[in-house]
This record gives structure tokens, C-alpha cells and sequence, in this order.
């Protein structure tokens, strides 16, 4: 297909007889949208594109830039969620493109048993994201224990050499303690919120916190929730927070959103 021509852009697959129309917002992305059926249990919501937008050189520009990117991103974004109002969805990720309605129809047709079970899967399921925030000072300050704290005290009677030596090992002691400490709080929040939900993707935390920002994000989790644990499991996060929230360490929950990092893979070429 010449990069000139029109593509059909996969925002996601639904629940056909659960959606009767998409509207979409104004601005920023695929103008026209166009629910494809291919049964009662399954439709693909899509847009039209020029296939030179996210292919080729004028593509490697576009998604350099956060003015085109992000109109485009948010607009993906909330298409999919005004269709999770109404129908669980697979949703594709941000410049899915296919040639045409054919080929859309064929890729459907060839996983239609995956993602008729994801959607199966997947209703009455939102996903949501738990960050965990730390700030090292912080629980430095708090987490030191006795016997270091009182160390400390010692090291102004030692020798400014001795008192130096004994300081870098007094630090490397509290670094390790908080490491672990740490590690053993994560993995116990982790397995208790897992608990609650019927999915849990332990992902990759975000970059290190700029120079003179003493917080940094350390964990970075999706739990598929069902809509029934939700109020416990936010009850649980604020428990979480009043309760290591002194030691420096603070989870943020934000949700529900569609299903990104439970979708299953679907091979071959054009796949979401």
C-alpha cells in the first residue's frame, strides 16, 4: 500500500451487540468513526488515516512531536473509553493501521476465538495503576534503627580520620536497611492487592527523579480489578499510604482504565 493512501485505524474490538454508535471527541486524531460488525459478539471501532501519518518519514517527524502526539494520543484514548462505557473492549495500541476493511475483517476473523475470550475476560474488569512513590531522605530519617541511631552518636568522640571511615560504613548500614526494608514492604503490598484482583503486570518504573527531587517512583503495577473489589481495594491502598506514608513511601491510584497491559498477543503483521 502507497504511504498516500487511506488506512483504516483500529482503536479497538467490543462487544457488537453492547455498542450502538461512537462519537468520539472533536479534534486530534481520525476523523469519521466506523463500527465494523462481524457478529454479535464482536466489532472492531476504527477511523480512516492517511497511512503516511504514521508510516514512513513524515511519520518519524509526527511522533517526534509531542504537539502532534498528543491530540492523536488523547483522542485514541478517549474513543476507547466511551466504548468501555458500554462493552468490555481489546483496545489496539495508539497507530494500529490496516489496508482495509478486509484486512481488518480477515485479522478479526483469525483471532476472533482470542479476543472474544479477552473480552469475556475482561467484563466487568477495569485495569487500574498503582505507582509507588519514595522518598529516600525521608525514610532515612524514619527507618534508622537503634542500634545505628545510636552509633551515630558515638562517631563525634572517634579521630576525624576513624570518624570518616566509620560514617561511609555507618551509611552503607542504612542503605541496606533500607533496601530491604523496601523490597519485603513492596512484595507484601504487591501480594496483598494481587489478592483482590483477577490479574496483576508488574512493570517498568518510571526514570529516576530529576537532580533536587529527593522522590522517586520505584514501582509501577496494573491490577485487572473487578468493578465489585474496587472500593476494598482503594480501601486498602489509603491503608497502605497511612501506614508507610511516614517511612517515605506513598502509592498512587488512578483508574479505571481500558485493559492495555492484559492484551493478549496476536500474531502476524498489522496485530494490535
Amino acid at each position: 500500500m502507497d504511504n498516500s493512501e487511506l488506512a483504516l485505524y483500529l482503536f479497538c474490538f467490543a462487544r457488537s451487540d453492547r455498542v450502538r454508535e461512537v462519537h468520539g471527541p472533536e479534534a486530534g486524531g481520525p476523523g469519521s468513526l466506523a463500527l465494523l460488525r462481524y457478529a454479535p459478539d464482536l466489532c472492531a471501532v476504527t477511523g480512516k488515516v492517511r497511512r503516511e501519518e504514521f508510516a514512513g518519514p513524515e511519520a518519524e517527524l509526527n511522533l517526534q512531536q509531542l504537539s502532534w502526539v498528543g491530540p492523536r494520543a488523547l483522542r485514541h484514548e478517549a474513543v476507547i473509553e466511551e466504548v468501555m462505557a458500554s462493552s468490555p473492549v481489546l483496545p489496539a495500541r495508539f497507530g494500529t493501521l490496516f489496508s482495509s476493511a478486509e484486512a481488518l475483517a480477515e485479522f478479526a476473523g483469525r483471532h476472533r476465538e482470542t479476543i472474544t475470550q479477552f473480552l469475556d475476560r475482561v467484563a466487568g474488569h477495569g485495569e487500574w495503576s498503582v505507582k509507588g512513590v519514595f522518598d529516600r531522605p525521608q525514610a532515612e530519617a524514619s527507618l534508622i534503627s537503634a542500634p545505628l541511631a545510636a552509633q551515630r552518636e558515638q562517631l563525634s568522640a572517634l579521630p576525624p580520620g576513624t570518624r570518616h571511615f566509620a560514617e561511609q560504613r555507618l551509611r552503607r548500614d542504612i542503605e541496606r536497611e533500607l533496601t530491604a526494608w523496601l523490597e519485603s514492604a513492596c512484595r507484601a503490598l504487591a501480594g496483598e492487592l494481587a489478592s483482590h484482583a483477577a490479574d496483576f503486570r508488574e512493570c517498568a518504573a518510571g526514570p529516576a527523579a530529576p537532580s533536587g527531587n529527593d522522590a522517586s517512583e520505584v514501582l509501577n503495577w496494573a491490577f485487572l480489578l473487578p468493578n465489585s473489589a474496587v472500593a476494598r481495594f482503594q480501601e486498602l491502598v489509603e491503608r497502605a499510604n497511612r501506614h508507610h506514608g511516614s517511612r517515605g513511601l506513598r502509592l498512587e491510584l488512578s483508574g479505571p482504565w481500558p485493559p492495555y497491559r492484559f492484551v493478549p498477543a496476536l500474531s502476524a503483521a498489522g496485530a494490535p
